[in-house]
């Protein structure tokens, strides 16, 4: 888990130093006919066609780049700062913008998936599965909230619940690291060996 922790917060801080201000992002980006794909979804098809896990990784860290704005540069600056309080072992200060980006943009997914981050640095597991079921609900496409919690549901001994969380993120990025071995311990464990 603590490996979670701190590829996410070093996620947050490569993403949010390397996006471009939202403002820039939605004034560069073309008006799309209703026929074209928009980007995301371009990303996630090619998600699909990855044929090994490093292949994949530049395309799951583009997707994280869309997640990670908020449309508001208010939160994107909370965000970047709650991160690198994080990074910096200043967990009081991560609490506080990460709770603020949270009641600001109750619907922002990557707040909640980055207060996660927080809560399991803290140890408050009970915290971090609410706030992955939120970011997951906000967007049902978040593979990697998706296998976090599914750690964590494994590690609870609700390994049901854990392989629907892996399969949904197997749907999603069928090349995520280490959840395929996931499904297959898994299954073995809830539906038995099969004949």
């Amino acid at each position: 888990m603590r490996t979670a922790v701190a590829f996410f917060v070093a996620f947050c801080v490569s993403a949010s130093a390397g996006a471009p201000p939202a403002q820039h992002v939605q004034r560069a980006r073309p008006q799309a006919s209703r026929t074209q794909a928009k980007p995301i979804d371009t990303l996630f098809a090619q998600l699909k066609l990855a044929q090994t896990p490093e292949d994949a990784k530049p395309i799951e860290d583009q997707i994280g780049l869309f997640f990670m704005q908020s449309g508001s540069p208010s939160v994107d600056l909370l965000m970047t700062r709650g991160a690198a309080a994080l990074v910096g072992g200043d967990k009081d200060t991560a609490r506080k913008l990460f709770d603020a980006v949270t009641d600001i943009a109750p619907n922002f997914a990557e707040g909640w998936h980055s207060r996660a981050a927080l809560q399991l640095a803290l140890s408050d597991n009970a915290g971090a599965m609410v706030s992955l079921q939120r970011a997951i609900a906000l967007n049902p496409r978040e593979f990697k909230a998706m296998s976090e919690l599914g750690d964590m549901l494994e590690d609870y001994g609700d390994k049901t619940g854990a392989l629907k969380l892996f399969r949904r993120a197997l749907e999603l990025d069928p090349k995520l690291d280490g959840a395929a071995e996931h499904v297959k311990a898994l299954e073995t464990d809830v539906e038995g060996q099969r004949i």
